[in-house]
């Protein structure tokens, strides 16, 4: 890309993925910039740190593109503000009615619980996922429920750090690769990437159970077919009931339904009244 324009609260994580030679132009939510003819201010997503929705005003109409969104609480970034707009792009990753998410810190204390039960049994507790935010959010969650500290893969540790640089209380942490080979993990709860399950990395750890933090785990056949011993209902994306309270609350006469499970969400939104297509993107899972 030539240029990037981003929010100040997510300039150090844009930094860190991009590199510090990158042209980037970085505002405070809700500060108007000028592209081209259109008017531009960017608003809080509550997806990730600095994460944003795009304003677009031009020719007299109000577009807003939400790209990742979420509504639930979330300590580790600033909550999803509701922008009025004429014509709405909404995600729809989870966009089907079983898609309901219970409440985060609910999730926080059975992971910690879950570490409690693989202590008793000698095991390592290994909790697979996202480097950014859904690792950040754990911890943050888990702060309520314990002070004891949590082992990071060096891949999670790099994000983590740069959410401390930026002010966000996270529970204490600690390196795997401090250790020596041949460490005793049991009792201990790991966050790592999806990435290392199966990997040599995991040799490190003699009895082991592991387990994933995602939206997906709602659904317990996606559990079984990543071959994991738990499933941890953590999403960074709107639920079902959110996303039909988002739209409903922007006021848009048009909704344009993107990037994930669109099919159910335009015949619902159409079924009401509400003029919904789709726009065809792209796309990995996440959550």
């Amino acid at each position: 890309m030539g240029e990037y324009h981003a929010t100040r609260a997510g300039l150090p994580i844009l930094r860190w993925r991009l590199g510090q030679d990158e042209r980037i132009f970085d505002y405070n939510y809700g500060e108007s910039f000028v592209l081209g003819d259109a008017r531009v201010s960017l608003h809080p997503a509550g997806h990730v740190l600095g994460s944003a929705q795009v304003r677009i005003e031009i020719d007299g109409q109000t577009w807003v593109a939400s790209g990742d969104y979420k509504r639930q609480p979330d300590p580790t970034c600033a909550p999803f503000e509701v922008v009025p707009c004429d014509v709405f792009i909404t995600e729809a990753t989870f966009g089907l009615p079983v898609y309901r998410w219970p409440e985060t810190s609910e999730v926080a204390r059975e992971i910690v619980e879950w570490r409690e039960e693989c202590a008793a049994r000698g095991e390592s507790a290994v909790l697979f996922c996202y480097a950014l935010g859904k690792a950040q959010r754990v911890l943050a969650e888990m702060m309520a429920h314990t002070d004891r500290p949590v082992w990071l893969h060096g891949a999670i540790a790099a994000g983590v750090q740069v959410y401390r640089e930026c002010g966000i209380p996270l529970l204490e942490t600690k390196l795997v690769s401090d250790e020596q080979r041949g460490a005793d993990f049991a009792g201990e709860l790991v966050i790592a990437p999806p990435s290392a399950a199966g990997s040599a990395w995991m040799r490190r750890f003699k009895r082991v159970q592991t387990g994933f933090a995602s939206g997906w785990m709602r659904i317990r056949g996606n559990r079984r077919r990543r071959n994991h011993d738990r499933g941890f209902v953590v999403s960074d994306h709107a639920d079902w009931p959110d996303l039909l309270r988002t739209i409903r609350e922007t006021g848009a006469r048009r909704v344009i339904a993107t990037h994930g499970n669109t099919d159910a969400l335009v015949r619902a939104l159409n079924e009401a009244g509400i003029d919904t297509g789709t726009f065809s993107t792209q796309f990995g899972e996440d959550d």
